[in-house]
């Protein structure tokens, strides 16, 4: 049977930490960033990791 290939777009936006977690960014940091406010947009500097509901979904794209 033939490898299974990885999902361009969850290479792209996942990494695993060495426990198994999921890292992530987080969402709406790439425009229209005047009208927020400094501390949110620090905020969203900083990643996070994906709730583990979403985990095994995830884990599904990196065959």
């Amino acid at each position: 049977m033939k490898k299974l290939k990885t999902k361009s777009s969850a290479k792209k936006r996942f990494k695993f930490t060495s426990t198994g977690k999921i890292k992530r960014t987080k969402a709406f940091k790439n425009h229209n960033l005047t009208h927020k406010s400094s501390k949110r947009r620090r905020r969203l500097v900083k990643g996070g990791f994906v709730h583990k509901t979403n985990q095994k979904m995830i884990e599904a794209m990196f065959h």
